[in-house]
């Protein structure tokens, strides 16, 4: 079969965050990746910087290079686009693309807010595209072998789970220029709809979403300094939250109990010495898990790098051990932050996405108006 050819949005010498090259290239440039996907074309903010990024990072001569979105979406030799720019941006990057009917892989989150992910989501069923979104700790192996664990019957039925998760960015009272957007939360990208957007997104994914919640929501530090590249610093307030306290009732099904809860504390910044930055408990009737994570909660992408310990208690015989898991074996080699998305670009081209739970276009939507419900609850309770 020949390889899927991609174009790639967002693969710039002068990005201010480096995921495409460290998330999505890695694979995209390995033997596996080669086999079963070309980069056919880059997009960019001009025609000229999508030329210098072939040449920066050494691709393929023929790689084609554009600077409108309507030029690429015309291009009748790419098969899957794919979008890794920053979130205010995805919506224009991708509109034209789904118009023309292509497969639209795009990086979480979907765009700024639940009215323009739904718009993209509605697009994308009219023309008949496939859609991917990068909530990759889905698939990660430590995800996939707790929902195995609990599968299983390994605890019984799911009665109750805790969350206690800390960034390990943020929550200080400065910010890099580069992310200086993360202090408005109108932009759509920020430490809620992207630390909390993937770690509540895998949770879900392993006990299935909330019957009924309640969430409340702090800015302890309102007041931030944007620290310029030249070291000089600048006054700016933010209305991001930092601060997150979810709880709530699980749907009753064949592996979770009626009535079990799932409650959830989120802090931007570092927790006090001797705290795991990533704790997450599930109860069931007979037993417990508990994933950690050193990390924090980026199973997605930087997590991977280090042990994220799945562990296993018996309530009856009072036995605790860890279960292992690992990687396959075509992933080890990747950088860690690539292994997740490179297992989303694998499913997809062996057809077998939706089989294995790979968020789409609609899976996205039902994040994000979980997300706007607690970010904007004043319009979203009508």
């Amino acid at each position: 079969m020949a390889p899927i050819r991609i174009a790639v949005i967002g693969l710039s010498q002068s990005a201010k965050t480096s995921w495409a090259s460290e998330g999505h290239l890695p694979y995209l440039l390995s033997d596996r990746g080669r086999a079963r996907y070309k980069i056919a074309a880059l997009l960019n903010s001009s025609q000229e910087a999508a030329q210098r990024a072939v040449v920066a990072y050494e691709l393929d001569s023929d790689v084609k290079a554009y600077g409108s979105p309507e030029e690429l979406a015309a291009d009748p030799e790419i098969d899957l686009v794919v979008c890794t720019t920053r979130v205010d941006v995805h919506y224009s990057t991708i509109e034209p693309s789904l118009k023309a009917g292509k497969n639209v892989f795009v990086e979480w989150p979907l765009a700024e807010n639940v009215h323009r992910a739904s718009e993209l989501a509605e697009l994308a069923q009219k023309s008949g595209s496939k859609t991917l979104v990068g909530l990759q700790a889905r698939v990660a192996p430590a995800s996939l072998k707790v929902k195995e664990l609990i599968q299983s019957g390994a605890i019984g039925k799911v009665v109750s789970s805790d969350v206690q998760a800390y960034t390990s960015r943020g929550g200080g009272f400065s910010i890099s220029e580069g992310l200086a957007y993360f202090l408005d939360k109108k932009v759509g990208g920020n430490p809620v709809t992207i630390a909390f957007g993937h770690m509540i997104d895998f949770i879900h994914s392993v006990l299935g979403e909330y019957e009924t919640s309640h969430s409340h929501l702090q800015v302890q530090r309102p007041a931030q300094s944007v620290v310029h590249e030249d070291g000089h610093t600048t006054p700016a307030r933010s209305d991001v939250p930092d601060l997150i306290s979810l709880h709530g009732t699980l749907k009753q099904s064949a592996n979770v109990s009626q009535g079990a809860s799932l409650l959830v504390t989120f802090l931007t910044g570092s927790p006090m010495p001797g705290t795991s930055p990533f704790s997450w408990t599930i109860t069931g009737e007979t037993g417990r898990i508990r994933m950690s994570n050193e990390r924090g909660p980026f199973v997605q992408s930087e997590g991977s790098a280090y042990p994220i310990p799945v562990q296993l208690e018996d309530f009856a015989s009072g036995e605790f051990k860890e279960i292992p898991w690992s990687w396959e074996s075509w992933q080890e080699p990747l950088p860690p932050r690539g292994r997740n998305i490179a297992k989303i670009y694998d499913l997809f081209a062996e057809g077998r996405a939706e089989e294995l739970g790979v968020v789409d276009f609609e899976g996205a939507v039902v994040r994000h108006r979980q997300l706007d419900g607690m970010l904007y609850p004043e319009q979203t309770s009508s």
